[in-house]
């Protein structure tokens, strides 16, 4: 710290030097910085895991909704054919008399992501809660 001693008024004087509390402020909010991991959040998606021990029970499989895009990008909901443009609507229906909103898209592996993602967007507009990605090598088990 520094000071000046001496003044107009005959007694000595003295003022701190903040300065250096400056620079020792902006290195610890630099180091801070620099230790806070930033790990960019995506998209939260299911994987269902199937049990392999236990058959899977027929009721569960009826109330499963499934949107799949095949590789023409032509939109089906368990298996039934679904213009792009009605797919809300018809998700609308089918979920405003459950209790779980939960659905899985899968998509054929030829075409890209993006051609995914309206189908994202949709469902969110539709109020599901959670959707599921299904992958193909899960599909075949």
């Amino acid at each position: 710290m520094a000071m000046t001693v001496g003044g107009s008024k005959g007694g000595p004087m003295s003022e701190i030097n903040i300065t250096p509390l400056i620079d020792v402020l902006l290195v610890l909010i630099i180091i801070f910085m620099v230790i806070v991991p930033h790990t960019p959040h995506g998209l939260g998606a299911l994987i269902p895991q199937p049990n392999k021990n236990q058959k899977q029970n027929q009721a569960v499989v009826e109330r499963t909704i499934v949107v799949s895009v095949n590789a023409q990008r032509q939109v089906s909901i368990n298996q039934t054919p679904v213009p792009l443009n009605q797919l809300q609507d018809r998700l609308v229906d089918i979920f405003k008399t459950r209790n779980d909103k939960v659905m899985f898209v899968s998509g054929d592996p030829s075409i890209p992501f993006a051609a995914v993602v309206p189908i994202l967007d949709i469902a969110h507009g539709a109020n599901v809660d959670k959707v599921g990605l299904l992958l193909k090598q899960l599909q075949a088990q």
